[in-house]
């Protein structure tokens, strides 16, 4: 199998940038008219599936899978399997980060051949980089990719992230140490990538990454679709979106013409 750099690339040629979210929230659930339970995580899955099947990736967000316990995870397997049949690249938003063993064992979960493996993985390097060498292996030897936290919009992250590390901030940091991973594998577009969040006002130096940029918060969280051309001087930007979109449901067409037109918004960024 090609490296996820090579294959995220050629998707995005193809299918275009935007990356939409599969956010089951209890409230949207309930928008829907679905149940609060694992039949209603899987009904709203199945439509989502069904609507996104067009795009280069797709974002579950693995929290309101886990919440329902074993059942929400045979949910996340089997959309995990049914996104990836439709050619559509999977990334499984679940923010893992740990130490030696625990970590390996994440790394298995993730991005080895477990069934919850994606095509990526959202990690967060915040017990130190060299922390998520476990995951960085285990995925480069699959095939699979990851996004290790960098820049967030949350208030709370700044505290962290922009403290000075040197003569760099943390953010900045962390996408040196990706630019320096995706560097040494020597692809023309590093399987590891950072997430940098839509709204954040200072921004790292993104322009010797080599590699994906997913940028969240565009739409309702206030990040403008048209305002991320010079995005730190990354090469491949990703917006993902979720409530933007997923508040067009639960009808299929609704749904799709909604992130249609997201991914019209940011075409430019192919």
């Amino acid at each position: 199998m090609d490296a996820f750099g090579k294959r995220l690339t050629d998707a995005v040629s193809q299918r275009g940038p935007l990356c939409p979210g599969i956010d089951p929230h209890p409230e949207l659930l309930r928008a829907w008219g679905l149940s609060t339970d694992a039949d209603g995580l899987a009904a709203f899955s199945d439509i989502c599936v069904t609507a996104f099947a067009g795009f280069s990736m797709v974002k579950p967000q693995v929290a309101f899978f886990e919440a329902h316990g074993s059942a929400g995870f045979a949910v996340l397997e089997r959309t995990t399997a049914a996104l990836r049949e439709a050619g559509v690249l999977v990334l499984a938003d679940a923010k893992r980060g740990d130490i030696g063993s625990t970590m390996a064992a994440y790394a298995a979960a993730w991005a080895g051949d477990s069934p919850l493996a994606a095509d990526a993985v959202t990690a967060s390097p915040y017990l130190g980089f060299g922390s998520l060498q476990p995951l960085l292996d285990v995925a480069a030897a699959n095939g699979r990719g990851v996004f290790v936290l960098a820049a967030t919009s949350n208030p709370e992250g700044a505290t962290v992230q922009r403290a000075m590390a040197g003569p760099r901030t943390v953010a900045q940091s962390v996408v040196d140490e990706v630019a320096a991973v995706n560097q040494a594998a020597g692809e023309p577009t590093g399987s590891v990538g950072v997430v940098v969040g839509a709204t954040v006002t200072d921004l790292p130096d993104l322009s010797a990454l080599c590699g994906p940029v997913l940028v969240p918060g565009v739409g309702a969280q206030g990040g403008r679709a048209d305002a991320l051309g010079d995005f730190g001087g990354a090469r491949l930007v990703l917006p993902t979106v979720s409530r933007e979109v997923l508040r067009a449901g639960p009808a299929v067409a609704d749904l799709r013409a909604a992130a249609e037109r997201l991914r019209d918004e940011v075409a430019y960024l192919a």
